[in-house]
C-alpha cells in the first residue's frame, strides 16, 4: 500500500491540503536558482494511505503536492491536469487554488 505524507490546515476560508511522496520529505530540490523545499513543516502531517489523501484533497481549496505517487495519483482522479504539473529535479510539483 502506498503511503504519502499529508498535512491539512483548515480555515473558515479555505481546507488547505499539502502532500508529497514519502521519499521526499526533508529533501530540497534545485532547478537552476530555485530552490523548492519539501519541509517537515509544510508538507509533513500524518503519513496515510492514498485514498485517504484524495478525500482531502476532493475537499481542498487550495492543494500543493509533489512526488511521482501522489502526483500521479492527482491526475487519475481528475484533480490535476497533466499539462500543469512542472518538474523539479525530475520530480512532479502541481498546485492550484479552487476560487
Amino acid at each position: 500500500m502506498v503511503q504519502v505524507y499529508i498535512r491539512v490546515n483548515e480555515t473558515p476560508e479555505h481546507y488547505v491540503v499539502a502532500m508529497c511522496d514519502k521519499p521526499l520529505l526533508g529533501k530540497t530540490l534545485t532547478n537552476g536558482a530555485v530552490k523548492f523545499k519539501i519541509s517537515k513543516e509544510f508538507y509533513g502531517g500524518d503519513l496515510v494511505d492514498m485514498r485517504t489523501c484524495l478525500k482531502h484533497l476532493k475537499k481542498a481549496t487550495i492543494a500543493n503536492m509533489v512526488g511521482e505517487k501522489t502526483v500521479k495519483a492527482a491526475v487519475k482522479a481528475g484533480l490535476v491536469h497533466e499539462q500543469t504539473v512542472l518538474y523539479i529535479e525530475g520530480h512532479p510539483h502541481a498546485q492550484w487554488v479552487r476560487l
